[in-house]
């Protein structure tokens, strides 16, 4: 009798390792799904980013060749800061309009 309880506890115990074990690989699918599409988000940012910056320099008469790899990246971050405060302003106003309310009042 004891003999049978014990294989029957450690069944249990299996059962749940093996639940517990798939219930994780779900969660590690959706993080990494998460994780690629927030990438692939910033990637397509900071080629805005970069494109805003070579409008910028261009309307000054620049290059990138008369920036150092610093300044550049100073530059660039400042344009993919615009871009996303830009897209938060859009939501917030898209946001507003579905649900009625009026941004300038």
């Amino acid at each position: 009798m004891n003999n049978k309880l014990e294989k029957l506890k450690q069944k249990s115990d299996e059962m749940l390792n093996l639940t517990k074990e798939q219930f994780g690989k779900g969660f590690d699918f959706a993080k990494i799904k998460s994780n690629t599409i927030k990438d692939k988000i910033n990637f397509k940012i900071r080629e805005k980013a970069i494109l805003s910056t070579k409008a910028r320099l261009a309307e000054n008469h620049k290059t990138f060749n008369d920036f150092n790899d610093d300044e550049l990246e100073i530059i660039i971050a400042d344009e993919e800061r615009k871009i996303i405060d830009d897209l938060k302003n859009k939501s917030l106003v898209a946001a507003l309009a579905f649900l009625g309310l009026n941004f300038f009042v």
